[in-house]
């Protein structure tokens, strides 16, 4: 049998055809699919589809998200930001999100984004590629674990403040202690058995959704003299930036979606540690972005309703505008008890999106990728998780924590992790729709003919929100108002270019085969990249 007739078996078990099939033998097809990939299975199989639709919906933390990044569209167009800010941006991120759904399921491995990258990629290339994809990706889950730690630091000084009735008011020192303690706790948390973490996901969605629904209700039904008209809350516009020209004020408010949905790679990420992954995958990506999508931009209209005045919400002393919000709608007890959950939920969300960023650690150090890899890719003997990859990424979120002393803390966090992310997310998809048009064996999702279109949509997407989001939030930043974002960015880009160039193109071949597969065969994949690297040196030759 060739290895691809073998690819499509595996797949085909994997894809869970036969309703007879075990979850032994699944789990079994699952292993001997990742081995044709060419790694050996290290984790243990515990999340189910449902598991893994709960693990990435629950790192976009819908209702914890709009309420830390309301103040994005307040300050970019008011009613019309909350609104159509917020729905613009979700149908590009779904054609990114379907691209990465066909290539996951293809090729379904904790390796992922960068994964995909070698093996897309012209073979010359190939290194560099998962190179750039790797430390983007690196960067971005870092980034994004600081961020939204941050936010929940910010959630629960906004609860002192508001239950003290004012008398308590911690400043930034205050807060990055805070920050720090929850870092503490969601690295023990992300330390756990695969199990642990797959059971906690199931009741995190109940809440989460729950209290979304919860949060959309009430800001409709309680907010009675405050809620504006529906002209008013679809189309008053109210440009509160200091740029004049107003459709570049109004995008600026794409920043809040574009970071809320941010992470559903953690699908691919926890491929290996997934039960029929060619298949749960995919799904999971897809209905985790739906769904956030979908419910935020509900959440977001019902804000946009109870909105009565947007400079009132922007003059708050309260560190986020969702809180002075609840406030005014509910008072405060009825604010504290939903605004309570709501941290609840984005603690949540921050320690999904640890797990998720361990994994790529890992994964990325399993190829010997980052300085210390020995370290990084240890596998606890107890858990089977990588535990010394969850604490690098809990140090480095603290580090990235500094950032709090500056008040554009936020951007400039939301903009290191949806550039670091999002240009990971593309570079495959870029080499999906150019080098890689006949490399890739499909899984049981794929997007057909359609993949070059929606590949394109993807790119030119991607491209427009890096340039939007290294911008100011303001006119005439100062040192304290400037957007940090290319900051994060650049020290990274630097350090991974001068280690490129010095010493990582000698050694660095992109993903290290740790198995072979079954009659040491290499994987289609690396079939099709050899005979086009002959390809290319025959053409050279001439």
């Amino acid at each position: 049998m060739s290895t691809s007739e073998k690819r499509k078996t595996v797949a085909a078990k994997s894809a869970g055809s036969d309703d007879r099939v075990s979850i032994t033998s699944v789990r079994h097809a699952d292993d001997e699919l990742l081995a044709q990939l060419g790694y050996k299975s290290e984790f243990r199989r515990e999340f189910s589809l449902l598991e893994t639709i709960a693990f990435a919906f629950s790192i976009m933390g819908v209702v914890a998200s709009v309420s830390s990044t309301l103040s994005f569209p307040l300050v970019s167009g008011g009613h019309v930001g909350m609104v159509f800010g917020w729905m613009i941006p979700c149908f590009f991120v779904m054609t990114i999100a379907a691209s990465l759904a066909e290539l996951t399921s293809a090729m379904p491995t904790s390796a992922g984004l960068y994964y995909f990258s070698a093996k897309l990629a012209p073979p010359r290339w190939a290194p560099l590629a998962s190179w750039i994809t790797g430390w983007a990706n690196v960067t971005g889950q870092v980034a994004l674990v600081c961020s939204i730690d941050f936010t929940c630091a910010q959630m629960i000084t906004t609860a002192l403040s508001v239950g003290s009735d004012g008398a308590i008011n911690l400043g930034a020192g205050a807060t990055f202690g805070i920050l720090l303690a929850i870092l503490f706790t969601h690295g023990i948390v992300c330390s756990a058995a695969t199990s642990v973490l797959a059971r906690l996901n199931i009741g995190y969605v109940i809440i989460n959704i729950g209290t979304t629904i919860a949060a959309i209700v009430v800001l409709l039904a309680r907010s009675g003299d405050q809620r504006v008209s529906t002209e008013t809350a679809f189309t008053m516009f109210e440009n509160n930036t200091g740029w004049s020209n107003n459709g570049w004020a109004f995008l600026l408010a794409f920043t809040a979606p574009m970071w809320t949905l941010t992470g559903y790679d953690s699908a691919a990420h926890i491929s290996e540690e997934t039960a029929n992954a060619a298949r749960a995958a995919p799904i999971a990506i897809l209905v985790g972005v739906g769904a956030t999508a979908s419910l935020g931009w509900l959440l977001s209209i019902a804000a946009s309703f109870a909105t009565a005045s947007v400079p009132d919400l922007l003059d708050t002393t309260l560190p986020l505008p969702m809180g002075q919000l609840f406030l005014n709608i509910l008072g405060k007890n009825g604010m504290l008890a939903i605004w309570s959950l709501i941290i609840i939920v984005q603690y949540v969300t921050g320690a999904a999106q640890g797990v998720d960023a361990s994994r790529v650690v890992f994964a990325f150090a399993r190829d010997n990728a980052l300085p210390g890899s020995r370290w990084w890719k240890h596998m606890h003997p107890y858990t089977r998780t990588p535990v010394n990859a969850v604490w690098l990424v809990i140090v480095l979120a603290g580090i990235c924590g500094l950032l709090g002393f500056s008040e554009t803390a936020l951007s400039s966090l939301a903009g290191a992790s949806v550039i670091g992310l999002y240009v990971s997310y593309v570079t495959p998809i870029f080499l999906r729709i150019t080098s890689g048009r006949d490399k890739l064996v499909p899984g049981p999702f794929s997007l057909g003919k359609w993949f070059v279109p929606i590949g394109i949509i993807a790119v030119c997407w991607v491209s427009f929100i890096i340039v939007l989001l290294v911008f100011p939030p303001e006119v005439n930043p100062t040192a304290a108002t400037m957007n940090y974002t290319v900051v994060i960015i650049m020290a990274v880009f630097v350090f991974a270019s001068v280690s490129w160039a010095v010493s990582a193109r000698h050694w660095f071949k992109g993903p290290v085969k740790t198995i072979e597969g079954e009659d040491g065969t290499p994987s289609d994949y690396d079939e099709k990249k050899e005979r086009a690297q002959v390809e290319e040196e025959s053409v050279g030759s001439h």
